[in-house]
């Protein structure tokens, strides 16, 4: 009797083991997808699906910021290797993005979760509003001081980190609408600053709490998968249609937030 006990919990928990497995890759391989595509981290997906498997908001933006490390370096060789990638401009605010994220595991540590994705709605709002109301697609690409972009990149990498989002986010509708970058080329740089950010994350996460390396470096290895996907979709379809798409894609994280944090939150 005890042995059949015995027995029954084990295949329970193995069941339970693998079937959790299979959520986390799949969950992998549909966020590196968008992640590739769109030119984020992931985080923007990642979070609110994991919040839904009944994660707590600080464990799954630790879990974020691990899938986002892979998703964005595998993302970023693909694009450099395609030549959509400006690495140049990128570097500037990559190197601001990565000291600012080195501060968000601390802010993360001493914000509540209400007022962290309060800070993840806003940041949509953004977002959505910046790359609806895109001026003209054919008006010259600006120069920015130097300066500029790093100051740029110090504060999106401080406030999305903190968040659990790469950067991505917030800094394909900054180059689109203010700086005129052409929406492929954004693309491929905001996946570019992830690199930055997410790194910078994962030090200053670990640093001030505890990380699921586990849940992580699964999903992360899952992702690589997607984001060859993502950005083999990206290079294919036209960029109106991407522009949509990126439209859509922020209105449902909008619709989202507002109906976890103000309906039934």
């Amino acid at each position: 009797m005890i042995l059949t006990h015995v027995r029954y919990n084990y295949y329970k928990v193995y069941i339970e083991y693998n079937s959790k497995m299979i959520e986390l890759i799949l969950l992998g391989i549909s966020v590196g997808t968008l992640s590739g595509f769109f030119g984020i981290g992931g985080g923007t997906i990642i979070i609110p699906i994991l919040l839904m498997l009944g994660y707590a908001t600080k464990d799954a933006i630790g879990i974020s910021v691990i899938q986002m490390v892979f998703s964005s370096v595998y993302g970023s060789y693909l694009n450099n290797k395609n030549g959509s990638l400006d690495i140049k401009m990128v570097s500037i605010i990559g190197f601001g993005g990565f000291l600012g994220a080195l501060l968000s595991g601390f802010i993360t540590s001493s914000v509540d979760d209400a007022t962290l994705e309060i800070v993840f709605l806003v940041f949509a709002l953004f977002a959505l509003a910046r790359v609806f109301f895109n001026p003209n697609e054919n008006i010259n690409k600006e120069s920015v001081n130097i300066y500029a972009l790093f100051i740029i990149g110090f504060i999106i990498g401080a406030v999305s980190m903190s968040v659990g989002v790469g950067g991505g986010l917030i800094l394909i509708p900054i180059l689109i609408g203010f700086l005129h970058v052409e929406m492929k080329k954004a693309v491929s740089a905001g996946l570019f600053f992830v690199v930055f950010s997410s790194i910078a994350g994962l030090i200053s996460h670990g640093i001030s709490r505890d990380i699921d390396f586990n849940s992580g470096v699964i999903i992360g290895f899952a992702s690589l998968i997607g984001v060859y996907v993502g950005i083999l979709l990206k290079d294919k379809v036209k960029t109106k249609l991407q522009k949509i798409l990126l439209v859509g894609f922020y209105l449902l994280i909008v619709i989202y937030l507002i109906n976890r944090i103000f309906i039934n939150g």
